[in-house]
């Protein structure tokens, strides 16, 4: 491209630089230190880097000597063992003497806001939480297994309000219905859409207008591409629509290569229209079948803010790699329509991330500078295949998307639904 190259985002790191994570605590798959520590760092502010020696203020009261705050994980003693102490690390071991496996909380009485938590505490069990805490008040809840959660008796942190670690207030399955019901519906017009560009693909291709059916193969592509947010509602029929298949170089011997990327395949290396008029219509009948039973699909309101993550994450590997190539080098416009569906569920969730995440602002400027990268690389049918890119564009094009999905690895975290009750 000989456009200039543009420049970073206003308060952007430079390009391929990024911000350092401080270690946090464990929390079940997720990280929730981890991730709100990206948040905090993007935005400028300042984090504890935890670690297992040394801590600021006078430490949590309760602590055997050189070691952790024991605390009972129990519906009738939740909590017991902490009496507060000073702000800075506090390091408990958890302790679970109940007869059933629970989650625990330690919350922020005034926010509400979780500070830490330990998921599948087991029986009998004891797992270490670290946290660093800014003066205020706090509890334990514990929330066992099929049992109403109970919170312990609040402690007082002496200190500064400021300087505590990351935290968040939680969000629930409720906060999350109404946006998967918004994005069901959104999904449910895309697929008109895409079984009315699958036909006449699906047309061309019976007329044996291979021309006019390689030009009809990406719009189609693409409309399913943006749907990246409700794909594991899909089941079986995502994997017959747009199953990855063998890799490029094994397509010709492949058994069972179905969808998109096998009719791709035929349109870009020679095949006959006759050779293609079967996968084409077996491509179409399963868009068809998709968009008949979804009214009838749920999806999870759980999972939409992983979802937001890992449309990109996936990007990064299938599509910057070319993986998926199956000829039609149009790897870039599938990672632009993959950005475009991260678009539209991040936002339906701003209400929820608004006041949660403060890096917000920053990861809508680095999904502005990845739109534009990607941009420069093609636009309706002819687009730079990932090969042919040079070593400046590739590195650019890496860092903006490596960046935006570091910066969207918060969202998976916050909307990770949370049990309150």
């Amino acid at each position: 491209m000989s456009d200039p190259e543009p420049g970073p985002e206003p308060g952007a790191p430079e390009e391929g630089s990024r911000a350092r994570t401080p270690r946090a605590w464990p929390i079940g798959g997720r990280r929730l230190g981890a991730a709100l520590a990206v948040a905090a760092v993007a935005t400028g502010g300042t984090l504890w880097a935890l670690s297992s020696s040394g801590s600021s203020g006078d430490g949590a009261k309760g602590r055997s000597a050189g070691g952790p705050t024991v605390v009972e994980v129990s519906p009738g003693a939740c909590g017991k063992g902490w009496s507060g102490g000073g702000a800075g690390l506090q390091v408990f071991a958890l302790h679970n003497t109940s007869s059933a496996p629970a989650e625990v909380d330690l919350t922020d009485r005034a926010t509400g806001a979780v500070h830490g938590e330990i998921e599948g505490l087991a029986p009998g069990t004891t797992r270490e939480l670290r946290v660093v805490l800014g003066g205020g008040s706090y509890a334990f809840t514990c929330l066992p297994d099929d049992a109403a959660a109970v919170t312990g008796p609040t402690v007082r942190v002496e200190g500064p309000t400021t300087g505590g670690g990351p935290a968040v207030v939680p969000v629930t399955q409720h906060d999350l219905i109404p946006v998967a019901l918004a994005h069901q519906r959104w999904v449910a017009d895309r697929m008109v859409e895409l079984a009315e560009l699958t036909d006449e693909l699906k047309r061309a291709v019976d007329d044996g207008d291979l021309d006019a059916a390689r030009a009809a193969w990406l719009p189609a592509h693409l409309v399913y591409e943006r749907m990246g947010g409700a794909y594991d509602a899909f089941g079986a029929a995502g994997q017959a629509i747009n199953g990855s298949g063998p890799a490029p170089s094994d397509a010709r011997s492949a058994k069972d290569f179905e969808g998109f990327h096998r009719v791709e395949y035929g349109l870009w290396h020679g095949e006959s229209a006759a050779s293609l008029r079967g996968p084409a219509d077996r491509l179409a009948q399963a868009v068809h079948a998709l968009r008949e039973s979804w009214p009838q699909q749920r999806l999870d309101p759980a999972q939409l803010g992983l979802r937001a993550h890992e449309i990109l994450e996936d990007t990064a590997r299938a599509e910057l790699t070319g993986r998926t190539d199956y000829g039609s080098g149009t790897n870039l416009a599938t990672a632009r329509a993959n950005l475009d569906g991260t678009r539209q569920l991040l936002g339906l969730l701003r209400p929820l991330l608004a006041g949660r995440y403060p890096a917000l602002p920053r990861l809508d400027a680095w999904l502005d500078r990845t739109q534009r990268t990607l941009d420069r690389f093609g636009e309706g049918s002819r687009w730079t295949p990932p090969a042919q890119l040079g070593r400046q564009d590739r590195q650019r094009l890496n860092s903006d998307i490596g960046q935006a999905v570091e910066l969207l690895a918060p969202v998976a975290t916050i909307c990770d639904a949370r049990r309150t009750a």
